[in-house]
């Protein structure tokens, strides 16, 4: 096949909109190997996806089959909103191995890195005349909405091209546009996120619910705020260049997730996240992974007043 496949997929929640996915993917997507591979790996399975999700706060919001638990889910969602950006590395330094961007350092701090002089670590703004801290995409985004509401122009990048097109592991994510639309007074926060690559076994799940979470708490209720009206989220749609599976995830996919979906209900396959249980070890979770952020930046105490 010359072709990658293009496929369109819709759910009411995250959790069936997520297993539509994969189940798409895996029938009609067509094997196409990876720089990731390992010599004994079989080509991943391949394809373009678009995943409409058109109630995103709406119970069942969690799917089991995903990789992870709550805790993990709730440190992706720390993740976005920024508490592990001093994780970012000093690019100018061989020997630093931290991530070599966040995307909420990108969103909030685009046009920015961190090299290191004379043994202190220096933030370097490719825009330094302009914005010499960096564009706080999130909080201008927020800003154009408010001013006015019917723009189309509220949008977020991640891509910085002279340091992403050498990066070995280059963002993911790529855009995230916002458009409101008014029903009976109530504004409605549509939103469109883009990625050029997208685990689906292994990433998807936690990106579109992290960013779910992400648009309802730094943006709709930011818009709430100075709109001074109900602002709800709308249709997340979601777009992958290459929605794939890789080959060597292929037999866990298989026994947790594809010979399970006949002999269980919908119903077993899922959680609802605003359960009792659910929102217990969510919030339970939360000190905990905070102090791991803590001590992996080595810091000597964890203080919430001053927590990043």
């Amino acid at each position: 096949m010359k072709n990658i496949p293009v496929l369109t997929v819709q759910g009411t929640t995250i959790a069936e909109a997520y297993e539509k996915a994969l189940i798409e993917l895996y029938r009609k997507g067509i094997p196409i190997p990876t720089q990731y591979d390992g010599p004994e790996d079989p080509p991943s399975i391949d394809a373009t996806m678009n995943i409409t999700i058109v109630e995103p706060w709406k119970d069942p919001m969690i799917h089991k089959a995903f990789p992870g638990g709550i805790d993990s889910l709730r440190e992706y969602v720390l993740e976005l909103e920024g508490r592990k950006d001093l994780w970012v590395k000093n690019m100018n330094d061989p020997n630093d191995t931290r991530w070599e961007y966040t995307y909420h350092q990108r969103l909030a701090d685009w046009g920015t890195w961190y090299e290191l002089e004379e043994g202190e670590r220096k933030k370097i703004s490719v825009v330094e005349s302009l914005a010499p801290d960096g564009v706080n995409q999130v909080d201008e985004v927020v800003r154009k909405l408010i001013g006015d509401p019917n723009t189309r122009q509220a949008q977020m990048i991640t891509w910085v091209p002279f340091l992403d097109i050498h990066a070995y592991d280059p963002p993911c994510l790529q855009s995230v546009w916002y458009r409101l639309v008014e029903d009976e007074g109530v504004y409605y926060l549509n939103c469109n996120i883009r990625f050029r690559s997208n685990d689906a076994w292994g990433a998807n799940f936690m990106n579109m619910f992290g960013f779910v979470h992400f648009t309802q708490t730094h943006v709709a209720d930011k818009l709430r705020e100075g709109l001074e009206k109900p602002v709800k989220l709308g249709r997340l749609n979601w777009h992958a260049d290459s929605y794939h599976l890789y080959g060597k995830d292929q037999e866990d996919f298989r026994k947790r997730f594809w010979e399970r979906l006949d002999s269980t209900a919908f119903d077993e396959r899922v959680f609802n996240f605003h359960e009792d249980f659910v929102q217990e070890i969510w919030e339970e979770s939360h000190r905990e992974i905070l102090e791991k952020i803590t001590r992996y930046e080595g810091l000597k105490r964890w203080d919430p007043g001053s927590a990043p």
